[in-house]
């Protein structure tokens, strides 16, 4: 399918806990992000097919990442753009999930480099709840920013 350039869309799931806020990341599968953990999770998000609208190519990912769609009402947050230049369209909802039950598609790459072996890796290896702090030292530097519009959202 085309593919809108540059641009992915995603949501950021968020509940209430002991009167404290909690965020739902997810840590990117494959080789490269094994040792990876602070500043490499992310919200569930991907691109955006050509003619597709964004907030359902928010929920069509978060859905092939995890294997769960939150219902209710989805809160668009400001764009960011990550380093690459990429732009992230996101938007947040109130909802659960129990990591140990997140079912992740796959992709295909070479692994190793050059050895002609192609191998299989969830898209996503792994999900979890973070606090407001703990998910501002967990996830990519450019998406705190869909962190603390959130947060501000509700103060």
């Amino acid at each position: 399918m085309a593919k809108k350039i540059n641009t992915s869309a995603g949501l950021l799931l968020y509940k209430f806990q002991a009167l404290e806020i909690y965020f739902f990341l997810v840590h990117p599968g494959g080789p490269y992000f094994t040792k990876k953990d602070e500043g490499s999770w992310t919200i569930p998000k991907g691109e955006i097919d050509l003619n597709e609208d964004e907030l359902d190519a928010a929920k069509r990912e978060f859905i092939e990442e995890t294997g769960y769609l939150p219902l209710g009402n989805f809160i668009a947050l400001n764009a960011i753009q990550q380093k690459g230049g990429k732009i992230v369209k996101c938007w947040a909802i109130e909802g659960d999930i129990d990591p140990a039950r997140l079912v992740s598609n796959t992709f295909e790459m070479e692994w190793p480099p050059k050895s002609g072996k192609m191998q299989t890796y969830p898209e996503i290896d792994r999900g979890d709840w973070f606090t407001f702090m703990e998910a501002r030292k967990k996830i990519n530097e450019r998406q705190i920013s869909f962190l603390e519009q959130v947060i501000a959202h509700w103060k």
